[in-house]
């Protein structure tokens, strides 16, 4: 298969830099998935590396060869698109067997070849259908077979399920890290779907404006995650953020509700008094009791007056403020049913908090 390395990729539009020194290094058959919000510069790097936009500078290396010049059909990589791209004329087996035609391989490769990918992808008894006779589904079953027919060292994947209903793309998501993982093929996949990321990639490149924010395996983003933008785009429902400060010589971090945490660890996370930012998850926070007098004296007591709760069968999500003098808005994941309660006793599990540093939003040290 093939290894694949960018170094020092930058992309500007006239006086718009959309990408600003992306430096990657996939091994032989990984699959780096690429996340962010729509505009980060995602779909523009994925055309840098399949020749479609020619990057400003930087250089990209496949399988230790320079390709940043080479046309598109040269590179060695097969891309498969946001809309199928299917010639709607041509049968399954023609549209998954042109690419193959115009590279003049015999009729009997050819044929070998579309054979065993439709086998692969369960499209043997639709050979012969056109797209307009297919599921959304099957139309990019047909895309993938497209791709797999070339027998590339590269995959590119932009968003290709992102015209699915919910179902289909849960469905597909299996199928397509299956499949990448039988065939073993190095592999770039773009989305600005979080679950999508967090389920297919080996590792995940967290873009946010044009800028590498995180490159890690999907565990560690979710854990650890490098600075508030990360925080609050990887998880749903998102991270809540409080403000907070650290106390007790840096030792414990108390909110501006007035509660206080201890912090784990050895090392203070920072001096005394520095301003945070305090990150819970919501499926973190804990019930502990119906609201009383006596439980605003618990450790870690917080009050949340409710202002929604979604109902989703095995667990519901809690909107809610806190009860304060400043109050803070905060979702909370309970499993089962949510209390009929327009007020509910919370605790945050203080093992599961992230700090970060309030002025700069990057993640405090052993914390």
């Amino acid at each position: 298969m093939a290894t694949l390395e960018l170094a020092g990729i930058v992309k500007s539009f006239g006086a718009t830099q959309v990408l600003q020194q992306i430096d990657l290094a996939l091994a032989d058959g990984e699959m780096l998935v690429i996340v962010g919000a729509s505009g980060c510069g995602k779909s523009t790097l994925l055309r840098i590396v399949a020749g479609l936009e020619q990057p400003t500078q930087g250089r990209i290396l496949l399988d230790g060869k320079d390709i940043t010049t080479l046309d598109p059909s040269a590179r060695d990589a097969a891309m498969v698109f946001q809309n199928y791209a299917l010639y709607p004329h041509m049968s399954v087996f023609d549209n998954m067997a042109y690419g193959l035609r115009i590279r003049g391989l015999a009729r009997e490769d050819i044929r070998r070849r579309v054979d065993e990918a439709a086998a692969l992808l369960g499209l043997d008894a639709l050979l012969t259908r056109k797209p307009r006779q297919l599921s959304g589904g099957q139309r990019q079953r047909v895309a993938m077979g497209r791709a797999i027919v070339r027998e590339p060292k590269l995959f590119l994947f932009d968003e290709p399920l992102s015209n699915l209903d919910a179902k289909l793309r849960v469905q597909m998501r299996a199928e397509i890290r299956r499949l990448q993982r039988r065939l073993g093929v190095t592999s770039l996949y773009v989305t600005h779907d979080q679950t999508e990321a967090m389920t297919l990639g080996d590792r995940l490149l967290v873009l946010h404006q044009g800028r590498p924010a995180q490159l890690a395996t999907p565990m560690e983003v979710f854990e650890r995650p490098a600075d508030t933008y990360v925080a609050s785009f990887i998880g749903a429902p998102a991270m809540n953020f409080l403000p907070g400060d650290l106390t007790a010589g840096g030792a414990a971090v108390r909110l501006s509700t007035g509660v206080e945490f201890p912090l784990p660890g050895t090392r203070p996370a920072g001096p005394d008094g520095q301003p945070v930012t305090v990150g819970i998850r919501p499926e973190h926070i804990v019930l502990t009791e119906v609201p009383s007098a006596a439980a605003s004296d618990r450790p870690g007591a917080l009050h949340l007056h409710v202002e929604l709760i979604e109902p989703l069968g095995s667990e519901s999500v809690v909107h809610g403020r806190l009860d304060h003098s400043d109050p803070q808005d905060l979702v909370v994941r309970l499993p089962g049913r949510a209390p009929p309660s327009e007020r509910l006793a919370i605790r945050l599990l203080a093992e599961h908090l992230h700090l970060f540093d309030r002025a700069t939003g990057q993640r405090l040290a052993d914390t």
